[in-house]
């Protein structure tokens, strides 16, 4: 609760004053009655009518105590906010052939993209995020769903891509990325898309795929993860070359309005996703409003009633008296 205007609780100070200014003007209008005895005049009814009086003296002040009050503008303060979060559609589309498996990442590919996955769906607030997993074909590994316990359990269970279905399709896997958020009603829709090969299979060309995500407002952030060594170790398979198709990725990046990436190790590819984090922030709107409840009422009428009281009673002592 609060005082609009407090200041006028500075005319409290004026009751002492006006309890003096009645009592002296009170004697000064008092009469003299001579008479031979008071011994007619009983005590019970002396003490009558001062308590009389004195009820009179009580109520004034109330009355005056509660117009002070009621002058002062109590009220209630309700605050409310109104708050309007633009939210983001995500996909994360990994690579999962069986080059993940090399081990130039710490135990490999595969597990660091997966560490690094579930510590950014940590990071994404109310957005609604979904898992795409490709090889020679994509799959859906996660519907768009706001649940982070979900998301982050189906991205333990991510395995690299069985035998036949070894290869990487760039395009097919970005094809089908839109075929999930081109429906969105949301505003910005993203995919972020991480492999560290080349595309080798598919029946859709990457920019092809990338100038179609641009007619349905999808923006494409591209991941090249590998080290710049020639080589690197496979168990089961030994040797293979690296071949990151950097040029068609950044591509694909600059087709779409994202951006490319290097990750190079577990620690660069925490700070790209620490990057496109804080490059695609969900938009919060906050409205305040501030309601008010006026109580000035609440001591008003009840000082009208006493007032009116007053005046009734005074009359009929008067009118007793006489």
């Amino acid at each position: 609760m609060e005082l609009k205007n407090p200041l006028y609780l500075l005319f409290f100070i004026l009751i002492p004053l006006l309890l003096f200014w009645y009592e002296l003007m009170g004697k000064k209008l008092e009469g003299t009655l001579r008479i031979s005895s008071t011994s007619f005049i009983s005590d019970r009814l002396q003490r009558s009518g001062n308590k009389k009086a004195s009820l009179i003296r009580i109520t004034n002040i109330l009355v005056l105590s509660l117009i002070i009050i009621a002058l002062s503008r109590p009220r209630l303060v309700d605050e409310l906010q109104q708050k309007k979060v633009e939210v983001i559609d995500m996909l994360l589309v990994l690579d999962i052939s069986s080059s993940m498996l090399a081990s130039d990442f710490k135990p490999n590919r595969l597990a660091v993209m997966k560490n690094t996955a579930a510590d950014f769906v940590d990071l994404r607030g109310e957005d609604r995020i979904g898992i795409i997993v490709f090889a020679r074909e994509s799959f859906i590994q996660c519907p768009l769903t706001i649940d982070k316990m979900v998301i982050k359990s189906l991205i333990k269970e991510i395995t690299v891509a069985t035998k036949e279905y070894d290869g990487t399709a760039i395009g097919m896997a970005i094809a089908n990325g839109i075929n999930r958020l081109r429906n969105s009603d949301v505003e910005s829709k993203v995919i972020i898309l991480l492999s560290d090969g080349s595309n080798n299979a598919g029946e859709i060309d990457p920019l092809t795929a990338a100038e179609l995500a641009t007619n349905f407002n999808i923006k494409i952030y591209t991941i090249g993860a590998g080290t710049n060594q020639s080589y690197s170790k496979i168990p089961g398979r030994g040797l293979i070359q690296n071949e990151i198709d950097e040029k068609t990725l950044q591509q694909i990046a600059k087709i779409t309005g994202g951006k490319y990436f290097r990750a190079t190790d577990e620690s660069a590819l925490k700070s790209i996703y620490t990057e496109i984090d804080l490059l695609e922030r969900s938009e919060i709107e906050i409205k305040e409003y501030t309601k008010y409840k006026e109580l000035y009422s609440w001591f008003l009428i009840p000082a009208c009633f006493l007032s009116v009281f007053a005046e009734i009673f005074r009359r009929i002592i008067f009118k007793s008296k006489n």
